[in-house]
């Protein structure tokens, strides 16, 4: 029983330095932290709009275009953190397939800048 104990003490450890360290952080902000608050502050702030009164109301599309674009390039970035933690595993038919598939994702990118896609008027 002792060895058991003795195996899982560092993680118990790892948890009670997790606690130890969120519960100093908590309430080190609970502390120092400035109380200010102003109506700009307390309003409400959601979606990249100001509220307004009437959910129907209609409003520009941009913000969802930029917001789908970001979501869609982030995640084919984050194919690029499995190939380049097995990249000394791969050989040339993994090298080049990334190359190919992010000319693509250039391409793209391109064609979006172009469009006007990212511009913010």
């Amino acid at each position: 029983m002792d060895d058991l104990l003795r195996d899982y003490l560092p993680i118990l450890i790892f948890f009670a330095l997790a606690i130890v360290i969120g519960l100093a952080l908590m309430l080190s902000a609970i502390i120092i932290a400035v109380r200010n608050p102003d109506p700009e502050k307390l309003s409400a702030y959601e979606c990249g709009f100001n509220a307004f009164d009437d959910a129907r109301m209609k409003f520009d599309v941009r913000y969802y275009l930029v917001a789908i674009l970001f979501i869609i390039f982030d995640l084919e970035v984050a194919f690029l953190f499995p190939w380049a933690v097995s990249f000394s595993g791969q050989g040339d038919l993994g090298f080049w397939s990334m190359i190919v598939f992010l000319a693509v994702l250039t391409i793209g990118f391109m064609y979006e800048w172009r469009k006007g896609a990212l511009d913010w008027e």
